[in-house]
């Protein structure tokens, strides 16, 4: 997006130590009804940001629409940035053999587990950065499988020309309503893609409110049922999901977050320094503030703690990262 509509974006969280301000956090926040109406908006969220991992769900539709045989918990690996636990790699290694494929196969870049338990676990197994490893691979290992169900060249997956590649933006442009508006390269290799942070928004609201039955449904549907292969042990968008029944809900790279409900209310952040410890006090600002907490079967305590939003100090809770009262911020909104 452009460096203004950045450099303009409101104030929405504080970090405050021991009832000091010790840092602030800006960003964009959009929330919108049911009918898709804007009902809370903090900057420009109509400019194109870099949504990152949390275009992931639309990522695995596109591989289902190409054909991919994936299902459960494998199509929440394919929309997963995982932690690096020992069943995330094993599913992921499941959906390759599934598919006659190889962990040789996969082109997205070496890494560790992106999980600090098992990022320590495989270090201290003697070894070093895989692909497997890598938070992306079961997308990678989804686009492989599409590929393959397709007929595709699965050497060159993630060249932006490749007929999966291309099927993808369409996909995206459908749910979000909106062309693609930037194209670059993501951590992983795979194209990284562009749209506003309105655009986010709808594509949840999207997957999320999909008719029973559909593509859409399925991944929103694997998301629900499997929290822990999208996210991991401690995650925020895996606790969030257990916590609030129905939602689902994905984390990108610098500081972005998005979740919709079932009736297709959704919500998505970005925070303008990339910093993602504020991307989630601010969803769940918002959550709180659409009653979403209130809604039975909620476990707002547990939704309050999935948000880890405590500050230390010599290992103890000293303070907190508290989102900004931004309901100053809601006039002028555009469809």
């Amino acid at each position: 997006m452009s460096a203004t509509a950045l450099s303009d974006a409101p104030l929405l969280a504080h970090v405050v130590r021991s009832g000091v301000v010790e840092s602030v956090h800006h960003g964009l926040l959009i929330a919108l009804d049911a009918d898709g109406a804007a009902t809370r908006q903090c900057g420009d969220v109509h400019a194109p940001i870099l949504p990152r991992s949390a275009l992931k769900p639309a990522q695995a539709l596109a591989c289902l629409r190409a054909g991919a045989d994936l299902t459960g918990e494998h199509l929440a690996l394919a929309c997963a940035s995982h932690s690096g636990e020992d069943t995330h790699l094993a599913g992921v290694r499941a959906m390759l053999e599934q598919a006659d494929l190889g962990v040789d196969q996969l082109d997205n870049t070496p890494d560790y587990p992106l999980g600090e338990q098992a990022r320590l676990a495989w270090i201290a197994a003697g070894r070093g950065k895989e692909s497997l490893a890598q938070n992306c691979s079961g997308k990678h290992a989804a686009m492989l499988t599409a590929c393959r169900a397709a007929g595709w060249d699965t050497a060159t997956y993630r060249e932006v020309g490749h007929p999966l590649q291309v099927l993808v933006e369409e996909t995206l442009a459908d749910l979000a309503g909106e062309p693609v508006a930037r194209r670059t390269v993501d951590g992983c290799g795979a194209p990284a893609l562009g749209i506003s942070l309105m655009g986010l928004a709808r594509m949840f609201a999207a997957l999320a409110s999909a008719r029973s039955g559909t593509r859409r449904a399925a991944v929103a549907d694997a998301m629900r049922r499997h929290p822990q292969a999208v996210g991991g042990t401690g995650r925020v968008v895996t606790d969030l999901m257990r916590a609030i029944p129905g939602l689902i809900a994905k984390d990108g790279a610098e500081g972005v977050i998005a979740a919709a409900l079932p009736d297709g209310r959704a919500f998505a952040v970005k925070i303008a320094d990339g910093n993602a410890r504020a991307a989630g006090v601010s969803l769940l600002a918002a959550l709180e503030s659409d009653g979403v907490l209130e809604l039975p079967g909620v476990d707002a305590s547990a939704a309050r703690t999935a948000v880890r939003s405590e500050i230390l100090g010599h290992g103890r809770p000293v303070g907190q990262v508290r989102a900004v009262d931004n309901s100053t911020y809601g006039s002028g909104l555009r469809e």
